[in-house]
């Protein structure tokens, strides 16, 4: 029977894993337009400087993601 643990805490993780993974990076994506789309609205002008910059941060907050998926295979198929 340890091994039957051993294994349910195993996919536990992975479970806990995939799921901060997706969340936290979507949280932090909607938390990031929503304060460009405001900063944009206060000051039109600044609109492609605040473009790029969020769209360079949301590609490192996407990155966390992948490197969660990375993870979460590593602790589901390696033994």
């Amino acid at each position: 029977m340890p091994a039957l643990d051993i294994e349910i805490i195993r996919l536990v993780a992975v479970m806990l894993t995939i799921v901060g993974g997706t969340v936290m990076p979507a949280f932090c994506i909607g938390w990031m337009g929503k304060t460009a789309m405001e900063a944009i609205g206060r000051n039109p002008e600044a609109g492609p400087t605040i473009l790029t910059n969020m769209i360079m941060a949301i590609a490192f907050v996407e990155a966390i993601a992948i490197y969660a998926l990375v993870v979460a295979l590593a602790l589901y198929f390696v033994k």
